[in-house]
């Protein structure tokens, strides 16, 4: 038996029932560290932004509740993950970056090299000119091109 359940409502909203049967609606799912540990530490948070439940690990779930937790989750966050660059217009800022990411083709524009953070060695986040975060998880894991171009602004 599942220790928790997340089910939506006729509006759409996210609603939680607990073991005991308590329901709360709506609630929000938010990751306590959504680029280091993506998979532990999620809260269950209530309309005024309590903590109902804490989930240290996703993959401690059965399989049917992690889908739904993490469709709750995408919904809230939007942090696309950078898999590959194509081109960039310019090697000085501002240029436009013409990108593959885990959501598709895009490009944003870059306004300054501050605009890139090393989070840790290997793990970068980039700001976009109209403030969207995309993350690159395994600098070591790009491909040759697109660690070329990346080393011009790092």
């Amino acid at each position: 038996m599942n220790p928790f359940d997340l089910q939506r409502d006729a509006f759409g909203c996210w609603v939680l029932v607990l073991a005991d049967g308590t329901r709360h609606s709506p609630i929000t799912a938010l990751r306590a560290y959504p680029v280091s540990a993506p998979h532990q530490g999620v809260a269950l948070m209530d309309a005024d932004g309590h903590e109902l439940l804490w989930v240290p690990d996703l993959s401690a779930l059965p399989p049917d509740l992690q889908t739904t937790l993490r469709e709750a989750l995408d919904e809230r966050e939007f942090l696309p993950q950078i898999l590959r660059l194509d081109t960039v217009s310019s090697w000085v800022t501002p240029s436009t970056w013409s990108v593959q990411t885990d959501r598709g083709a895009t490009q944003f524009m870059l306004k300054g090299e501050e605009d890139i953070r090393r989070l840790t060695g290997t793990v970068l986040l980039i700001n976009d000119a109209n403030g969207v975060q995309y993350l690159i998880r395994d600098l070591a894991a790009m491909d040759k091109h697109s660690r070329k171009l990346l080393d011009r602004f790092l």
